[in-house]
Parts: C-alpha cells; sequence; structure tokens
C-alpha cells in the first residue's frame, strides 16, 4: 500500500510538472500589433527619406514575395533582384496603415492601408491600396514576407 501511495504521488507530480510545461506564455498582442505598426511606419519613412528600394531592401524578409501586376510571384532572391535593379529616383511613394491583424500565436500578421506615389516630374498623385504580411524576427523586428497592392486613382495636386 505504501508503493502504491508513492507510484501515485510520483504520477501526480510529474502530471503536474507536464502541465505547466505545456503552459505556454500568452503573447502581448497589444504591443505586438503596435510594434508591426510602427515597422510598417517606418518602412514608409524610410521610402520617403531614402528612396523605395532602400526601404525594401531593408524591410523584406529573405524568403519575402512579392506580388506585382503582369508578373509571376518572386520569392526570395528573385524579390531582392527586381527591386535592386528598380529604378526610384522619378518618384516618392509613401504609404499610411489604416489597420492590421496579428495571428493567435503573435509570430505573423498583417497591415492594409492607401500608398502614394508622387513624380517629380508631374504635379500629380497616385493612389493605390496595399496589403502586407509580416513576420515576428527573433530580434524583436518585423520584416515582410509577402507585399502586393492595387493601383487606384490618379489625382492632381492642390
Amino acid at each position: 500500500m505504501y508503493k502504491s501511495f508513492i507510484l501515485a504521488l510520483f504520477f501526480c507530480l510529474a502530471l503536474l510538472t507536464s502541465c505547466q510545461f505545456l503552459e505556454t506564455e500568452k503573447p502581448d498582442f497589444s504591443s505586438l500589433k503596435a510594434s508591426m505598426l510602427e515597422a510598417d511606419r517606418a518602412f514608409s519613412q524610410l521610402s520617403q527619406q531614402q528612396g523605395m528600394r532602400a526601404a525594401y531592401m531593408n524591410f523584406m524578409d529573405s524568403t519575402g514575395v512579392l506580388l506585382r501586376p503582369n508578373t509571376l510571384p518572386m520569392v526570395g532572391a528573385d524579390a531582392v533582384d527586381y527591386i535592386s535593379m528598380g529604378n526610384d529616383s522619378a518618384f516618392t511613394m509613401t504609404w499610411e496603415p489604416k489597420g492590421a491583424h496579428l495571428a493567435e500565436a503573435g509570430d505573423l500578421g498583417y497591415t492594409y492601408g492607401v500608398y502614394s506615389i508622387q513624380p517629380t516630374h508631374i504635379d500629380t498623385t497616385l493612389y493605390g491600396t496595399y496589403v502586407s504580411i509580416w513576420k515576428h524576427q527573433p530580434d524583436g523586428s518585423w520584416k515582410f514576407v509577402l507585399d502586393t497592392g492595387n493601383e487606384g486613382i490618379q489625382m492632381p495636386n492642390p
């Protein structure tokens, strides 16, 4: 009987200990979502300051995917090649996120919003919409793993 009691006690302790290991810490969704939105805004700010190419090269994950009109999806090195060959000296591109959602695990999320392109040679602004899917990096930063957009409207500048 004493052995049965010890065995039962050992089993209960083992069960309690394993339950503690199964209990995972919930991510702080509020701060993770805020940091993802801040990454999107910093991405736009870098585009305005140093050009779209520099911004994309800085914020794109090494496995990032670009979806652009009239092309097949570009992944990883192909996406980097596409961005690095682009000429962004004739325009300034900025955007503003209008919303975001974070996955339950807190490691992936998306932002969406409106972008504007201001060509340097004409007095007009082009607008469109975008969505970027973001991956939380081990160092705490965010990099996009997919980026796409839709053309919108063209409006003369006031």
